[in-house]
């Protein structure tokens, strides 16, 4: 039941400078997590700056997951660059809309809204 319980993480450029990071599980408290933030510091490394977070098969998530997002956004507006969500489930877009930053990062049905989105 490890799948279950962990979070996994992949990524591959679709555009020139344009990553998507596919998440999935649960992204909550723990090392596991770190990884989101360790990935968006690399990728910022390679010049990637549009950073599209595949979010639609987050199972659970609690502060420390949302804070990581919270880093990766800050790494990734200091670089100049973009964060863009995609296929948040609803209990995922609550979660950052009661804490208002939904008026922060930009939410899009799909990863290719978010890829298309000017």
């Amino acid at each position: 039941m490890v799948g279950l319980t962990s979070m996994e993480i992949t990524h591959k450029e679709i555009a020139p400078n344009t990553v998507v990071i596919t998440i999935t599980g649960k992204v909550m408290m723990g090392p596991e997590s770190e990884q989101i933030t360790t990935l968006v510091d690399h990728l910022l490394s390679q010049a990637k700056r549009i950073i599209i977070f595949d979010i639609a098969g987050i199972t659970k998530i609690d502060s420390t997951g949302m804070g990581r997002f919270i880093s990766s956004y800050n790494q990734v507006a200091a670089a100049g660059g973009e964060i863009r969500m995609a296929g948040a489930p609803r209990f995922v877009f609550q979660a950052f809309h009661v804490c208002r930053l939904d008026t922060v990062f930009r939410f899009y049905s799909s990863v290719d809204e978010a890829r298309d989105a000017r």
